[in-house]
């Protein structure tokens, strides 16, 4: 008799183990999910950010070479 109660527990519980883990994975999945459209929105915003940068540099180069002087990425930094 003492072993027909433990295993409908043993049961119980491993089912309550499973199901616990089941809700673990959900969560995980979804924020996993979650992570990679932020993480894929971001790429984005450094991709636009990356050529505003490079157009800006552009510019500031071009308005220097307009005045005659040498755009500072081209002169050698004041300690050498």
């Amino acid at each position: 008799m003492g072993r027909q109660r433990a295993r409908p527990q043993k049961e119980v519980m491993m089912q309550d183990n499973l199901l616990s883990l089941e809700e673990k994975i959900a969560h995980l999945t979804r924020m996993v999910d979650d992570l990679s459209e932020i993480v894929a929105k971001q790429a984005d915003q450094i991709d636009l950010l990356s050529r505003r940068v490079g157009l800006l540099m552009e510019r500031a180069a071009e308005g220097m070479a307009d005045n005659g002087t040498i755009p500072l990425t081209d002169q050698r930094p004041p300690h050498w």
